[in-house]
């Protein structure tokens, strides 16, 4: 075929070639030129192509997450600034003192690792790794459903076309929604104060930092001392870091539920198909408003419902036991209250940031209940001591349940019992691990098996 005989169709199929070829060459800007004729935008076209060979040299299986790693530090380093020596002095004295006084409102042991003041960038880079492993699920039922959607909307003599595009769309969707977590996750950035300023152990085990810049931005307009401000902050932060090194199986506990919650997130395929029924490859921000909005997430299921209700207990406990600490704590502080009702406030509005994660995931991270957490932690402090209600966090068993959220007299009652060396009253379950850890179980089968069994003893016959 002749150059001038080559049609707009004919350059756009070439260029698809050129972009499922191994090669990976770059696109020639004449046969982009040329695509005008298909009332498709070149430029847009050459870029979209570019993106869609990054992900073909991706791996074969997954997500990669290097988008989202991209855009997150794009945006956090954007208007961020380094930590001056000055902060740093100022938030090692906050953490010094936090310290000190912690050690008096909690025997929880201190931290291994000295605390830090830390960028906003590398807040996302210490962080990532943790909200990769909470979207995941998500992602991939974003992935699958964009793959079986186009299968069940192709013709039956475009199937076997359509089961190559497969992993191009999984890659597709995938690519997607890793850059829009980047987005919030960037977003994010900018707005948290400290490591635990989420409600979910985000750093690294055993680690607490402050980000001097968001810091200041926070009390910028408080008229609160900043010194009184630092130390509070610093307090909360220790404490949140203390617990999650303390109680080892807690962090576990609280990302897999959160996961468990994210593995129940399905596509609303009737609203994919709809997307993908007036999608035009000129308008490519459609798909990724849809993504950013929560529109392609359906209403929770029940399942969903309770995992949520699960979660929000589990993060009401946390941060319930946290508040108590750190007002415990700061009982010498003058700006204490205040501060406690701004920080309160601050995490019950949340931030747009925050708002867009639980459009992206479907989940608000946000303890509802944490005002009657903190009202049985302190009925328990109140009651048997620090000692005592800290002994709580050492196995999971003992942790309170949302029934004693509703009505702490209960595990006041069984701490108490127990600080003046009683015996707590016995349940149905108390008594059936008894027989298993003496074996009565085991020996009750057997005799029933011989029972049965031909030429067996009766049960009167047997020795005692």
């Amino acid at each position: 075929m002749a150059e001038d005989d080559r049609s707009p169709e004919d350059d756009f199929q070439e260029l698809l070639r050129q972009l499922f070829g191994a090669g990976g060459s770059e696109f020639d800007p004449e046969q982009l030129s040329r695509l005008t004729g298909m009332n498709i935008d070149p430029a847009m076209m050459q870029t979209v192509f570019r993106q869609l060979q990054g992900a073909f040299s991706g791996p074969e299986e997954g997500i990669s997450w290097d988008a989202a790693k991209r855009q997150a530090l794009h945006i956090a380093n954007q208007d961020g600034h380094g930590v001056t020596a000055g902060e740093r002095t100022d938030l090692d004295q906050a953490f010094s003192l936090a310290t000190l006084w912690l050690s008096e409102a909690t025997s929880i042991s201190d931290l291994a690792a000295p605390p830090a003041a830390i960028t906003r960038g590398a807040w996302v880079e210490a962080t990532l790794p943790v909200w990769q492993e909470l979207a995941a699920p998500v992602a991939t039922s974003i992935a699958d459903a964009m793959t079986s959607a186009l299968s069940e909307q192709a013709p039956d003599d475009m199937q076997s076309m359509i089961q190559g595009a497969g992993k191009l769309m999984r890659m597709v969707g995938g690519t997607l929604f890793a850059s829009q977590l980047g987005q919030v996750v960037g977003n994010l950035s900018k707005e948290v104060v400290s490591g635990g300023d989420v409600g979910i152990p985000l750093m690294p085990d055993g680690e607490a930092v402050i980000l001097p810049q968001n810091f200041a931005d926070f009390g910028r307009d408080l008229e609160i001392p900043e010194d009184q401000l630092a130390l509070f902050v610093a307090t909360r932060e220790l404490a949140h870091a203390r617990l999650f090194r303390h109680a080892r199986w807690l962090r576990l506990h609280v990302i897999s539920q959160v996961t468990d919650f994210a593995r129940g997130v399905h596509v609303d395929t009737d609203a994919l198909e709809e997307l993908a029924a007036r999608f035009d490859p000129s308008e490519p921000e459609e798909l990724r408003r849809a993504i950013e909005s929560g529109a392609l997430l359906p209403q929770r299921s029940e399942a969903q419902t309770a995992a949520l209700t699960r979660l929000e207990n589990l993060l009401a406990t946390i941060e319930g036991w946290v508040d108590v600490v750190t007002e415990d704590a700061l009982s010498r502080l003058p700006s204490a209250a205040r501060i406690s009702e701004v920080v309160r406030r601050r995490r019950a509005v949340g931030g747009p940031a925050e708002r867009g994660l639980g459009s992206l995931v479907g989940l608000e991270l946000r303890p509802r209940r944490m005002r009657e957490a903190a009202a049985m932690w302190r009925a328990v402090t109140d009651a048997v001591g620090v000692s005592a209600r800290d002994t709580l966090w050492d196995y999971p068993d003992l942790m309170p349940t949302s029934d004693d959220i509703d009505d702490p007299s209960t595990l006041v009652a069984r701490l108490e019992a127990r600080a003046r060396g009683e015996e707590p009253v016995r349940d149905e379950l108390d008594d059936a691990l008894e027989r298993l850890l003496s074996g009565e179980d085991d020996r009750s089968v057997d005799d029933a098996d011989g029972a049965d069994g031909d030429g067996g003893e009766s049960p009167d016959e047997r020795p005692v």
